[in-house]
């Protein structure tokens, strides 16, 4: 019985942080480029009661018995399925139709992945740099910061599908300046580290980033400007989990319960 109450009690910690997780997915509904996490589970060690060979009495035995031990959470996905196209009034909204990532500079130097393509246009030292609402420089196919000089009008730069930024000639016709916006893909997008913001950082799990702009062996992803994706957080689903792991919570909660009272009874056996 004390057996039971330990075992209860981990599906109990193990379906809180369901519950967690679920509220943290509903909670960025509407954040740009959130991925939904899936909490996933995995049975802990097993005890075993009787052998497969013998029984209580001695007589031969097909099969053992065995009791669990319980249950913990063994990781927490991502569901790196695109989410919706929200249109967006500002020249400098980009959405991924593909596998890609946007690549941003971190404040320390390092160079982070989001999906998230709400950005601006920022005063830098050298003109305008293309920056996300943080202000971190976006990267450009090289690895660079995007810095554009101020002979250019910015509400007259677009952008191409393929990233490319373009400036109207004398005939007003878009022509690329030699500046496209860097995505880049992972052979592993479950193995990416989260942060904080929406961003990503590469682990020795989700491999080393892939250039879409230099390798050829991966398909392309289009970048679409004045469109932003939206989180892929299914809220009926969520709130049909939610559902779920409160029952299995409930329940385990009556085990203990149930362990509990019939410790009483058998305390009372001695009065």
């Amino acid at each position: 019985m004390v057996r039971s109450l330990w075992t209860a009690a981990t599906g109990m910690i193990a379906q809180q942080t369901n519950v967690d997780t679920i509220a943290n997915n509903l909670s960025n509904v509407n954040t740009n480029g959130y991925k939904t996490q899936v909490n996933e589970f995995k049975s802990l060690l097993y005890q075993n009661i009787q052998t497969r060979t013998t029984s209580a009495n001695g007589e031969r035995k097909p099969s053992s018995a065995q009791v669990g031990l319980g249950v913990r959470n063994a990781s927490i996905s991502s569901v790196f399925k695109e989410g919706n196209m929200i249109a967006s009034e500002s020249d400098t909204a980009f959405a991924i139709d593909g596998k890609g990532f946007f690549a941003v500079r971190g404040e320390d130097g390092n160079t982070y992945y989001t999906r998230n393509g709400n950005f601006k246009f920022t005063l830098a030292t050298n003109g305008n740099m293309l920056a996300t609402s943080e202000g971190l420089p976006v990267m450009d196919s090289n690895g660079r910061p995007i810095i554009l000089n101020n002979n250019y009008v910015l509400s007259r730069i677009t952008v191409s599908k393929d990233g490319s930024l373009c400036y109207p000639d004398a005939q007003n016709n878009p022509q690329p300046i030699g500046i496209t916006i860097g995505v880049y893909q992972f052979n592993n997008p479950n193995g990416l580290s989260r942060l904080a913001d929406s961003l990503y950082q590469v682990t020795a799990a989700s491999g080393q980033p892939i250039n879409e702009a230099t390798n050829t062996a991966v398909e392309k992803s289009s970048v679409i400007q004045g469109y932003l994706e939206g989180s892929n957080v299914q809220v009926v689903d969520e709130m049909v989990n939610m559902i779920v792991a409160q029952r299995a919570y409930e329940l385990n909660s009556k085990a203990i319960t149930a362990s509990d009272e019939m410790l009483q009874q058998a305390n009372n056996l001695r009065r």
